[in-house]
Parts: structure tokens; C-alpha cells; sequence
């Protein structure tokens, strides 16, 4: 049997952001909304205007209060995927 660990729990346990690159967050924002879903909910020119991942990642890569934005938008379309699979109980 082996000892119980001693190693502090990681900082990102319960950070749904932790191990995925922006990448991977615009691609499944694009899949989920499309590119002009995507664009009226953030307003960026990245997703308006001849948008592809690779200006989108230009372009978010340099603007700190943008990724928040999509990092933002990608939590909340979580949250609400997850809220439409688990049954609501009501009693």
C-alpha cells in the first residue's frame, strides 16, 4: 500500500481552462455559436470581418482584455451545456 501524498493540490484543479489553449477555445467557440453567433456576442473585428483561428489567435494573442472576453464566453457556453444534460429536480 502506498503512503498518502503529500503534495499540495494543484492551484488549477478546478480551473476549466487548465491544459487547453486558446486554440482549441476559439475552435470550439466557432463550432458552437459560428463565426457571426461569435461576433454579436463579442463584438471584435476578428470575428466579423473575414474571420478565420489564425487572425482570431493574431489578433487575441495581443489583446489581454479580448482573451478574457473569449475565455469568458467559453465558460459560460460550459455552463450552459451543462445546464441543458442535467435533469432539473424538482420536488
Amino acid at each position: 500500500m502506498l503512503p498518502p501524498s503529500t503534495d499540495p493540490p494543484s492551484p488549477q484543479a478546478r480551473n476549466p481552462l487548465h491544459g487547453l489553449t486558446l486554440e482549441a477555445i476559439v475552435t470550439a467557440l466557432e463550432a458552437h455559436y459560428g463565426w457571426a453567433g461569435l461576433g454579436e456576442r463579442i463584438p471584435l473585428r476578428c470575428f466579423t470581418s473575414d474571420p478565420s483561428v489564425a487572425s482570431s489567435l493574431k489578433f487575441l494573442r495581443k489583446t489581454p482584455w479580448a482573451r478574457e472576453k473569449v475565455e469568458g464566453l467559453y465558460l459560460f457556453m460550459l455552463r450552459d451545456a451543462k445546464r441543458a444534460t442535467v435533469p432539473s429536480r424538482r420536488v
